[in-house]
């Protein structure tokens, strides 16, 4: 990656979600996994390298999850997350990549854009999706651990706050 311009620092600085790391990278603070962005610029777009980090199953449950079952949720995980392109402000086609590391899934995607605010928050959407994607996939009937309890305990917090439906 090249040097980052100053307008892309600005748009991170700016965004709430965003926190410099190193470098040109930038982590994600509105999730609860690993989500980092590396920013540099190519041909005066400002370009986004994505990896978000989510555990596996049997990493976050306190019951044992059996291969076959996790195996299972993984390809089914890496089926969805790359169906990330609706999200995004801009209209884009995107290479998603998932691979198993360790005890971790780890998708990683490429964005550019010309207008650094509308690809800062794209990226910011990628991170997001892929939480959601993983939070969608949880698979009833295991006592979950942190950081995935702690989602769990939000979304049933959120549901029963805002009441029944009209």
């Amino acid at each position: 990656m090249s040097e980052l311009p100053d307008r892309a620092r600005r748009a991170l600085r700016d965004h709430d979600s965003f926190e410099k790391r190193d470098g040109s990278t930038y982590e994600w603070t509105a999730t609860a996994f690993d989500g980092r962005v590396d920013v540099g610029e190519d041909g005066g777009e400002i370009t986004f390298d994505v990896t978000v980090r989510v555990p596996m199953l049997a990493d976050v449950t306190a019951d044992a999850v059996a291969p076959v079952v996790e195996d299972g949720w993984y390809e089914t995980f890496e089926l969805r997350v790359e169906d990330v392109g609706g999200v995004t402000k801009k209209e884009r086609e995107f290479d998603v990549d998932v691979t198993r590391e360790g005890t971790s899934a780890v998708v990683r995607t490429s964005l550019s854009d010309i207008n650094e605010r509308r690809g800062v928050e794209d990226a910011g959407a990628v991170i997001d999706y892929v939480e959601g994607t993983y939070v969608q996939g949880i698979i009833p009937g295991y006592e979950y651990t942190d950081p995935v309890a702690g989602l769990i305990n939000r979304a049933t917090d959120a549901a029963n706050s805002e009441g029944t439906p009209l």
